[in-house]
């Protein structure tokens, strides 16, 4: 079979499991989501923090819950990691230095999971399973409650309550990912990743000489790091790493697991504003991007001409063999559409013009599906500046689900389109004006440009995979991509909810003849071309100096 053909059959494969999966979990969300009754367990859970999850919330309060539970996760995280060395179970590793311990809060509290360490060198099975592992659970919650949120105040009328941050979140966690990581950690298992609190095994290699290597409850983190879009990785080498990823199988399914609820969300959505068809029409505009980009994807790699690339069999710098060009095609661009930022090959080793697809994935806002929660609530939004589009040109009163989108409503989303691209070109900026961030690149030229737009278009759109070239490990970037992760998580938040507040207090308008008709292919077709022309015209000049200028120059 030639490896073409099996990337063919593996996206077909994939697509027919997310099709099987999309009705059963999208309704199961809808249900979680819209139910009165709080179960057993998460009473108590609600006791032990002192929360009233039956007392709805508008949207300054429903921000309030989520900044105040973030801000207590942050610190929590950074103490831990400041008193490791102290902690049983640290494998012997020492306290984390606080600029990094900032960074990696930060990081996992923002959904983004980006790791200017080496795992297994640095983080014990406390803080990897106490610290990182719940993050990854309750980060993707938050996305979630957001999402909800927004959907609400589509669904809602004269009213400005969302529902509870707290049910919310805790809905979230108990009935969604907990039951579904259980289920992914025995698959894992199966099929080879390992699941146990050993300590450090000095292994003999062949040809002479030892390598050390320590085991850990590597398979639940794993799994709730891809369903929760989270990324990160318990070894350095993230899934590419055998005790991550053992093999095809695995590595298929991890891709399951990243797409299956940003793409089911969209019937969460739909059901909840009472039309499925509004749903499927996000659904086929997420589905367009994302299969779109897998075969770019595909067709740059597979292309690479010239000796180096005959011998090798393809563009294979970087990937795993196990995985192939294919394997690895696929789950970068989930990857980087997603807000995963978990890696099966170095991105930084990928041709030209394939290194400019993952970070132009991620530069659309990582809509297609996106990460869990923050694509639906993403998409939605450029969905709001679709119909305001569409009205201009026809000259009426933009309406979405029957809201007026309104001079109030487009400056909360053109704010929220605006807040990541200004995070990502002004440190990127900085980082060439400084000398000391530019000594951290590898490359030069256009390859060592791209290493810095990616680790900022990484850490602002709370991605957190990375170019491997760059050495982050330093006070700049530690500090600066950590504050680029929190204002890129936490800002478009503000304007999300600010939205969703404005929209629930709205009279519903009755729908028209002249009303635009947003389940149709052709709003659809708007849809992909807004998302496409706004990243264009926002990050066109700083790829063309990056991955456009290798590309040609390849």
């Amino acid at each position: 079979m030639s490896p073409v053909l099996a990337g063919v059959l593996q996206l077909l494969a994939l697509v027919v499991a997310l099709g099987l999966s999309y009705r059963p979990l999208g309704d199961h969300m809808a249900r979680v989501y819209s139910s009165e009754r709080h179960l057993r367990p998460e009473r108590w859970i609600y006791r032990a923090i002192g929360a009233n999850p039956s007392v709805e919330m508008r949207w300054p309060a429903y921000l309030r819950g989520v900044l105040a539970f973030s801000t207590v996760s942050v610190l929590f995280l950074y103490l831990l990691q400041r008193v490791q060395g102290a902690l049983p179970g640290s494998l012997g590793f020492v306290s984390i230095d606080p600029d990094q311990a900032f960074n990696t809060a930060a990081s996992f509290v923002a959904n983004t999971n980006w790791q200017s360490y080496y795992g297994e060198q640095a983080m014990g099975h406390v803080v990897q399973t106490g610290g990182l592992a719940v993050q990854n659970f309750v980060s993707a919650a938050v996305g979630m409650a957001v999402a909800v949120a927004l959907v609400r105040g589509f669904a809602r009328s004269r009213t400005g309550e969302l529902g509870n941050f707290w049910a919310d979140l805790v809905r979230g966690v108990v009935r969604i990912l907990l039951p579904m990581a259980v289920i992914g950690a025995l698959v894992l298992v199966a099929c080879g990743a390992i699941q146990n609190f050993s300590g450090i095994h000095e292994v003999g290699q062949f040809g002479g000489g030892t390598q050390q290597w320590n085991g850990g409850a590597v398979a639940s983190q794993e799994v709730i790091k891809e369903l929760g879009t989270n990324g990160g990785g318990y070894f350095n080498a993230n899934s590419a790493h055998p005790f991550e990823n053992p093999n095809g199988l695995s590595n298929l399914f991890e891709i399951y697991l990243i797409l299956v609820i940003p793409f089911a969300l969209t019937r969460t959505f739909g059901r909840m504003v009472g039309s499925l068809k509004q749903g499927y029409a996000i659904l086929g505009t997420m589905a367009v991007i994302w299969i779109g980009f897998t075969a770019l994807m595909m067709w740059t790699e597979f292309a690479g001409r010239g000796p180096a690339f005959e011998l090798a069999g393809g563009a294979m710098e970087g990937k795993e063999t196990r995985f192939g060009i294919a394997g690895s095609s696929l789950f970068s661009v989930a990857t980087t559409l997603t807000s995963t930022g978990a890696v099966n090959s170095f991105h930084s080793s990928y041709t030209g013009f394939g290194g400019g697809i993952t970070m132009l994935g991620m530069q659309l806002g990582e809509i297609a599906p996106g990460g869990v929660g923050s694509g639906l609530y993403g998409m939605l939004i450029m969905a709001v500046i679709a119909v305001f589009i569409a009205g201009l040109m026809v000259g009426r009163t933009p309406e979405y689900l029957g809201k007026k989108i309104g001079t109030r409503e487009i400056k909360f989303a053109a704010c929220y389109i605006l807040v990541t691209p200004a995070l990502v070109l002004c440190f990127t900026a900085a980082s060439f004006v400084l000398d000391t961030p530019s000594n951290s690149m590898t490359n030069s030229g256009a390859h060592g440009f791209s290493e810095i737009l990616y680790a900022f278009t990484s850490g602002a759109n709370n991605n957190g995979s990375a170019f491997a070239g760059l050495n982050a490990d330093t006070q700049w970037f530690n500090s600066t991509i950590g504050i680029a992760m929190l204002l890129g998580r936490f800002l478009p938040m503000v304007f999300v909810l600010a939205l969703a507040g404005s929209l629930a207090e709205q009279t519903p308008v009755p729908e028209t003849a002249g009303t635009l008709r947003t389940e149709k292919p052709l709003f659809t077709g708007l849809l992909v071309g807004t998302i496409m022309i706004i990243a264009g015209l926002t990050y066109f000049p700083a790829l063309a100096l990056g991955p456009l200028a290798e590309g040609l120059a390849a």
